[in-house]
């Protein structure tokens, strides 16, 4: 495995765990983070024992968003440095999205500005209820444009104009509320939780979810409605005739579990 400046990446048996690890000034990132996330999240893509990716952050918050130190050498850049250093910040959120292993985004302390499109970019995001929330961008004149295609995705248009614009601090239950993450817990609820929703993204078929998270990308974002009605049946159609859609059915009428439950 890959050795990270800003991260942990550890594998236990077929859950990966990637945590910011930047806790002296709370996961702030920078330039390096941005590759290593991206880096990290492309890595685990590749690793078939992985079932099942978490994000964490290490110390006190899970991320407090940029770096200053970075910020301030961003704040000289030319139009076309800018640029650059903002898409491959695009491109790390598009890896966490993008990856066929169900992802969860595990948030405490405080997720401040893009941390949240770290967050939005998982398939699922549980936080601590005392976690403060704030996309701030406005605050200090810029927009949150990279974290923008994940978080309206989450909160909707109208959530998301409320937060944007406002910029105003939200705890863990007022997320919740606005969906920005699906489940709001107290700290000694929460591993719990995390647990029971491991063990049961398990218990489904490892190739039946890379399948699904591609039908529901390709759904929600690239094809018409009419366009769904060849696309969704040959998937079906696909999926039923693959070895792993066989021994599901097969394991459902014979009132057995499929091989891949442990």
């Amino acid at each position: 495995m890959a050795v990270f400046e800003t991260l942990k990446v550890g594998v236990e048996i077929d859950v990966a765990t990637i945590s910011l690890n930047r806790p002296e000034i709370r996961n702030a990132f920078n330039e390096v983070m941005i590759a290593e996330v991206t880096n990290a999240f492309t890595g685990l893509e590749k690793d078939e024992a992985v079932r099942v990716i978490l994000l964490k952050g290490e110390g006190k918050a899970f991320c407090a968003g940029a770096d200053l130190n970075w910020m301030r050498s961003v704040a000289g850049y030319s139009f076309q440095q800018n640029y650059e250093e903002s898409y491959k910040l695009s491109r790390c959120f598009y890896s966490i999205y993008n990856s066929t292993k169900p992802t969860i985004a595990v948030v405490h302390g405080a997720a401040i500005g893009g941390a949240n499109g770290l967050l939005a970019a998982c398939d699922i995001a549980l936080c601590d209820t005392d976690t403060v929330f704030s996309l701030s961008e406005v605050k200090i004149g810029i927009v949150p444009a990279c974290i923008s295609p994940y978080v309206i995705k989450r909160v909707g248009e109208y959530g998301a104009r409320e937060l944007m614009l406002t910029g105003r601090r939200i705890n863990g239950t007022e997320a919740e509320h606005y969906r920005l993450v699906n489940k709001s817990l107290n700290n000694s609820e929460l591993q719990d939780y995390l647990s029971s929703m491991v063990d049961l993204l398990k218990t489904s078929g490892p190739k039946a979810i890379a399948h699904c998270k591609n039908l529901i990308n390709e759904v929600s974002n690239n094809i018409t409605l009419d366009e769904a009605l060849s696309y969704t049946a040959h998937m079906i159609a696909e999926i039923r005739a693959s070895e792993e859609g066989q021994e599901g059915m097969a394991a459902f009428l014979e009132k057995r579990p499929p091989r891949w439950v442990k």
